[in-house]
């Protein structure tokens, strides 16, 4: 478990972290997202004992992380895909993370194995593509079979294949008594993998929740003609409050599986209807929303 109460880090003038509390539990993958500059680096290198805050705290397990005992056992982090000698094989990295770590020699067979390296394994790792890398500091943080993981855009790089392996990977990471801690700026991936997503703007903490909760209610468009007509029929059926005009069209508040019931009340007032389809609301459209920013990082 990863506990974060009232996280402020400044550099002079410049506040990066602004009060920041968060909870990051067990058995999910919590999503960690914000535009360029947000300062989701700046936490998760706090997290790592990496930075000091310049107020508040943040706990692992309940103990700052650099009192861990055994760190690479219990909180493994990727951080930066390039975090290895050039020289050294993909093997001889991981053997010698795991001898000053009283980690078994098997278990590197095991996480090379794990994110599809075995094959590049006595490869120098100076001969990385970036995805190679990305999959080679996966590895290091796997390699102590860890109940926290800390990843920062662990498929930046992958092919398509490989996004779609390492999301699967991190899906089942997330399950059981295992703590995921996820960056990334592409929104699909966090829609598909994570559990919970916490927002960041300018270094504060502006939305979170499960990514349904942060969707919304489940609801229906409608385009009709007229629409004030439209509009008054389906407050009758459904209450004042359930429905919103938005852009020339009805946004209804009503489960998807009622569509039939609502164009049956609007034929029936005899309101043409040209358009009824589920409102879909993405995890995309939420962060434009509470961010105004156009891309995520």
């Amino acid at each position: 478990m990863i506990q974060a109460r009232n996280l402020t880090k400044r550099y002079g003038s410049t506040t990066a972290v602004d009060d920041l509390s968060f909870d990051v539990l067990p058995g999910r993958v919590t999503g960690f997202l914000g535009p360029n500059g947000a300062g989701k680096s700046t936490t998760m290198r706090m997290i790592l004992g990496l930075d000091d805050p310049t107020r508040g705290q943040v706990l692992v397990n309940g103990t700052p992380y650099r009192q861990r005992r055994h760190p690479l056992r219990e909180v493994g982090a990727h951080l930066d895909a390039r975090a290895f000698l050039d020289g050294r094989s993909a093997y001889d990295h991981l053997l010698g993370l795991a001898a000053s770590n009283h980690i078994p020699r098997q278990r590197v067979e095991t996480v090379l194995d794990l994110v599809g390296l075995s094959n590049v394994a006595r490869k120098r790792a100076g001969g990385f593509s970036m995805g190679m890398g990305q999959r080679l500091g996966i590895a290091v943080a796997l390699l102590g079979d860890p109940g926290i993981l800390i990843l920062d855009e662990p498929t930046n790089g992958l092919d398509p294949q490989g996004v779609v392996e390492m999301r699967s990977l991190i899906r089942r990471l997330g399950t059981g008594p295992r703590t995921v801690l996820l960056s990334s700026h592409l929104l699909s991936e966090m829609e598909q993998v994570c559990d919970r997503v916490g927002i960041i703007r300018q270094g504060r903490l502006v939305s979170e929740g499960t990514v349904d909760e942060l969707r919304g209610e489940p609801a229906v468009t409608v385009r009709a003609t007229p629409l004030d007509a439209a509009r008054q029929t389906l407050e009758r059926m459904l209450g004042a409050g359930a429905v919103t005009a938005v852009d020339g069209t009805l946004r209804v508040a009503a489960n998807p599986e009622r569509a039939a019931d609502i164009n049956a009340a609007l034929v029936q007032a005899h309101i043409r209807v040209s358009e009824l389809r589920p409102a879909e609301r993405s995890l995309e459209d939420v962060f434009l929303q509470v961010t105004g920013e156009g891309e995520a990082a």
